[in-house]
């Protein structure tokens, strides 16, 4: 359905939960190097339990590769400095969702890559820095998935 993508995340609890969440979603997770931890760090098998297995997970070396491999329909950056809501997008099936790092998210340079119009953000309350990864993919992922009206979902 989707496609998440994880530029260099760092905190494996977070990357656990986000394979829980693309099992639930039939969303491919795809994780871009280099990461923050191993693949079978404790706590990123803790925090997806038993959902690995159901996970479609693919790796890539870099952001280059990435988009060669998945060449995705259309590519969306997740940040603060976003100026368009994750409301205003009409989601279609095989969009991407692009997050950055835990402490510094998408570096500008990816961002600048991208239209304004898929520069994306979160509405929080002035002066607040950021969402937790997990909470920000999971509050994207599932307004893409209400979008398409739970397709393939029970």
């Amino acid at each position: 359905m989707f496609h998440v993508a994880l530029y260099q995340p760092e905190i494996p609890p977070n990357t656990g939960n986000i394979i829980r969440l693309c099992a639930n979603t039939g969303s491919t997770l795809h994780l871009i190097h280099p990461l923050g931890f191993t693949l079978d760090h404790k706590n990123l098998k803790r925090a997806g339990l038993d959902y690995h297995d159901l996970t479609h997970l693919e790796e890539h070396r870099d952001f280059d590769l990435f988009l060669l491999s998945v060449q995705p329909k259309r590519l969306f950056g997740c940040s603060t400095r976003g100026q368009r809501r994750y409301t205003e997008v009409d989601w279609r099936p095989g969009d991407a969702l692009l997050f950055g790092p835990e402490t510094r998210g998408l570096p500008r340079e990816l961002l600048d890559h991208l239209p304004p119009s898929h520069r994306l953000r979160i509405p929080m309350v002035p002066g607040n820095r950021s969402l937790n990864l997990s909470n920000a993919v999971a509050v994207m992922v599932y307004e893409a998935w209400r979008a398409q009206g739970f397709a393939g979902g029970a």
